[in-house]
């Protein structure tokens, strides 16, 4: 396997038939040491968090192939905490979209003044670029298109999918009575130039609440997996 690269909760990998592994690490994002799906930096390491998000996600992507929403999901290896997917290209030097349900993390942080912390949200979706120089920084439909990173067409396809999956981990969740208050999830395009889901659907890219209380990743994977 040739190492493509080293990311923050996840290393890539080249085999020999052409698609890729992701090997998960123990490495979950936030800020001194608490746990924030919302941060650009590798806050902390939770043992077994890999192994943890990989169930979480194989359990997600599979019940996404079931609705035939696309996604680079080939097979998983719970045991080495490794997953096979085809290859797919960011847009632009990649891109995070995230799906809100309640007002918290950095949308109440932005619009304060006008919203109440956990206030409802309708499905509301953002993007933002992968950029740590620049802490991420949204960024609009009429940017996305200027500056040459994806069409207006593709932004609407993702907004699309982005409410489409979204609604589908929300609904999984509402079985254990778990409430998804927002998730931040990944695209790429596939050698025919589809939009397609990559990355993972874990604890450690959402956050979710029971009765209101936050759910940590490790134990929102047992809620919902066992």
């Amino acid at each position: 396997m040739k190492l493509l690269y080293s990311g923050k909760t996840k290393d890539v990998y080249e085999l020999e038939d052409g698609n890729y592994l992701l090997k998960f690490k123990d490495d979950v994002t936030g800020e001194n040491g608490v746990f924030d799906p919302g941060a650009n930096t590798v806050g902390l390491t939770i043992e077994g968090a890999g192994a943890a998000g990989l169930r979480l996600t194989k359990f997600f992507f599979e019940k996404l192939k079931e609705k035939n929403i696309p996604t680079h999901y080939m097979d998983a290896n719970l045991e080495e905490a490794t997953m096979t997917v085809v290859p797919a290209t960011v847009f632009g030097e990649g891109l995070e979209v995230i799906c809100r349900y309640r007002a918290v993390g950095s949308f109440l942080k932005r619009y304060g003044k006008y919203v109440k912390e956990g206030q409802a949200l309708d499905a509301f979706v953002e993007v933002t670029l992968k950029d740590d120089e620049r802490q991420d920084p949204p960024i609009s439909e009429d940017a996305l298109d200027m500056v040459g990173i994806l069409t207006k067409e593709e932004y609407h396809t993702l907004k699309e999918l982005t409410q489409q999956i979204a609604q589908v981990v929300k609904d999984e969740l509402a079985k254990k009575d778990v409430e998804l208050y927002d998730i931040k999830l990944e695209f790429g395009r596939d050698a025919n130039n589809n939009i397609l889901l990559i990355d993972e659907i874990s604890g450690g890219n959402m956050r979710a609440y029971k009765d209101g209380k936050y759910i940590e990743p490790l134990e929102l994977e047992k809620i919902i997996v066992s």
